[in-house]
């Protein structure tokens, strides 16, 4: 397992898939290093791979307002990551194989962050990370646990965009989120 500035230089360098071909910026992470709460997305967009940074455009504003809500912070008590590194062209979703080549830097991030709760943002990373046969539509805001760690997740940020209507739900999934982190985190609030 590398350390946190040897996977960030090994990750920046990466050339394991074809995204590398087309990004501007690897998109690594971004949030506390101790943090108990790991958030996670598919992979940038457009935005995200000309800033370097996840969740930063109209998606990432909804995310923050989300978080503000039981009172997390992207640069104080969480840290949120994605399962590809790189923007697939079109922001289309990222394939099993550019998925594959990338699952180990952010299973090496979780191996460094150790977190207690992992919240996926979307349905490709809940079936990344929680099971294959994942329906978002049904199963967010339900609450997994794998290998100690407690795992849910939420609707991506952009499709809260699209589909306004599943906000109070999301709300829902916020608060039982909040409950869980007073359950079972100890330094996050």
């Amino acid at each position: 397992m590398m350390n946190w500035d040897e996977l960030e230089q090994t990750c920046l360098s990466c050339r394991k898939c074809g995204l590398a071909d087309t990004r501007t910026h690897v998109v690594f992470g971004v949030g506390s290093r101790d943090a108990e709460v790991l958030f996670v997305g598919e992979g940038p967009g457009e935005n995200e791979d000309l800033q370097g940074e996840p969740f930063v455009g109209r998606g990432g504003k909804l995310l923050d307002e989300m978080l503000t809500i039981i009172d997390l912070d992207r640069t104080k008590n969480i840290y949120i990551a994605n399962i590809v590194k790189c923007r697939p062209p079109q922001n289309r979703d990222p394939l099993n194989t550019e998925q594959d080549a990338c699952i180990g830097y952010l299973r090496n991030q979780v191996s460094l962050l150790r977190p207690k709760i992992i919240v996926c943002l979307g349905r490709i990373a809940a079936m990344k990370l929680i099971k294959e046969d994942f329906k978002i539509t049904r199963e967010h805001g339900q609450w997994f646990q794998k290998s100690g760690v407690w795992m849910t997740a939420l609707y991506h940020p952009a499709a809260l965009l699209r589909d306004p209507r599943r906000k109070p739900e999301t709300f829902d999934d916020l608060k039982s989120i909040q409950a869980k982190i007073r359950e079972v985190c100890d330094h996050t609030y």
